[in-house]
């Protein structure tokens, strides 16, 4: 089975664009002889940075059957080295079984999961005393357009201006089978939500960066988030470091 240039294309735009997800949590930890986990890996851009970076194992995760065979056959043709590093699995974190990560990151996908409680409940579980949780996700769903225009809403924040129910009887009639956001890969948790999420996961919020980005509308953005009633409508991306807490005898 040869590469499809389309995924190829997103692959190599993550690797690109892997740099500005470490900026933007702080800096790129040292990953030299880590043992890490990729939630929502995708193609497995973010896995083989890890890897290329020195961690010792890599696990990257994913639902998307079509995604981690990709990720699979590119580590194989293009990576032959990192092969007995990076494993790539089709599975629910919640499938993983080793308990044992210095690391977990997760790009890009904490927006899209539906009972996130749980599934940071079950990151939490894998995650060694003192390890450390890398998250950074958007756009979040009041923002602009926070529905990843998969509602179809013309206008930058539609989405929220039309109630639920309209959007979804629309999309229906184009021929769309779906019951509410959470059927179009959306959660619609508010940054009150995740906050609430984290703090309530047995883990302790490192850092917790709203609009982190150097992009000028995002200096914009932060000033419309300081009026409390415009706060989450101008709430465009989410970086945090959560950390295990470490066991004292």
């Amino acid at each position: 089975m040869s590469l499809a240039e389309a995924d190829l294309t997103y692959f190599q735009r993550g690797i690109v664009e892997n740099p500005k997800f470490w900026r933007r949590l702080g800096s790129k930890p040292e990953l030299k002889g880590l043992t890490t986990l990729d939630v929502g890996c995708g193609h497995g851009s973010l896995c083989v940075d890890m890897a290329m970076s020195g961690a010792q194992r890599v696990i990257g995760v994913d639902l998307d059957e079509s995604r981690i065979s990709f990720a699979r056959e590119n580590l194989a043709v293009n990576y032959p080295a990192l092969e007995g590093v990076v494993d790539f699995r089709c599975c629910d974190v919640s499938e993983v079984p080793e308990r044992d990560f210095d690391l977990v990151v997760s790009k890009d996908t904490f927006e899209h999961v539906v009972g996130l409680e749980s599934c940071v409940g079950d990151i939490a579980g894998r995650m060694k005393p003192g390890g450390k949780l890398y998250v950074g996700f958007g756009p979040l769903y009041r923002s602009p357009r926070g529905d990843h225009r998969r509602t179809r809403a013309m206008v930058p924040w539609g989405h929220v201006l039309i109630p639920d129910r309209f959007l979804i009887a629309r999309l229906n009639r184009s021929g769309a089978k779906v019951r509410g956001i959470e059927d179009l890969g959306l959660n619609g948790l508010s940054v009150r939500e995740y906050r609430a999420i984290f703090e309530n996961s047995g883990l302790e919020i490192a850092s917790f960066r709203v609009n982190a980005s150097r992009h000028p509308i995002s200096l914009v953005f932060s000033l419309f988030r300081s009026i409390p009633w415009l706060g989450e409508y101008f709430s465009h991306n989410l970086y945090c470091i959560l950390r295990k807490p470490s066991t004292h005898c």
